[in-house]
């Protein structure tokens, strides 16, 4: 394992951009939301700069985009229309197009197998978390997942990262986030967690090393890669 792994317990994971590429259903359902009310839908090179902060900030930014005025000045009922439209094409069809990274699978098993209390934490809506990770068989891996809507607040904001903690009885220190963009390691580092970075994935056109994370990866089965042992406890629950 990984050396940032020793004496840790719990591993958390981001969804879009760390395990999952997911921007061309994200686009594709913005384009059939925006076509719609007969707008020009963004390409999926501009979606994936606003990925990140849930499903609707990225309908607000593409609106925004369309109509070149700051997202406060939107108008509510079409950014409200728009967002139920993007949720409901959106919903029909999840991973489409969506990808799961190279190694994912494999790493993931490889952890659960090792003992680690595995979570999901994403800002993406919670009722689109089960499809997905049902249809690319790597639900069983983790023991909790939360959406962008399963507690008041989500990340950059550290909540969904402590409630996860709290939750399996394991301290901060114990605790690592791992995720693509700014908002995984803000999260991280706020909670008390050891922070790492994916270099691919979304992160609104910045290098994630930016955000100084403890450690900085090119792929996720780099926390496979070294021979250090982590220690573990069994502190995982049923699922």
């Amino acid at each position: 394992m990984h050396s940032l792994l020793d004496k840790k317990r719990l591993v958390a994971f981001d969804l879009d951009g760390t395990l999952i590429d997911s921007v061309p259903d994200l686009a594709a359902a913005l384009a059939r939301a925006f076509n719609e009310e007969g707008l020009t839908p963004p390409s999926v090179e501009a979606v994936s700069g606003w990925v990140g902060n849930g499903a609707q900030v990225l309908v607000e930014r593409a609106l925004g985009w369309a109509f070149d005025v700051p997202e406060a000045t939107l108008d509510e009922a079409l950014s409200t229309r728009v967002y139920a439209a993007f949720l409901r094409h959106y919903g029909d069809a999840p991973h489409r197009l969506t990808q799961l990274y190279p190694g994912v699978a494999d790493t993931l098993k490889a952890l659960d197998q090792a003992g680690f209390v595995l979570i999901l934490i994403t800002n993406k809506p919670e009722r689109f978390i089960a499809p997905l990770l049902s249809h690319f068989a790597i639900d069983a891996c983790f023991s909790l997942r939360l959406g962008g809507d399963s507690l008041a607040r989500k990340k950059p904001d550290p909540l969904p990262l402590v409630h996860a903690a709290a939750h399996f009885g394991v301290p901060a220190n114990a605790c690592v986030m791992v995720g693509d963009s700014r908002h995984d390691i803000a999260a991280g580092k706020a909670a008390g967690f050891a922070t790492v970075a994916l270099t691919y994935g979304y992160n609104h056109g910045e290098p994630i090393s930016q955000s100084a994370p403890d450690a900085l990866l090119d792929s996720l089965t780099e926390l496979l890669s070294t021979s250090a042992t982590p220690t573990v406890s069994s502190t995982r629950t049923a699922r």
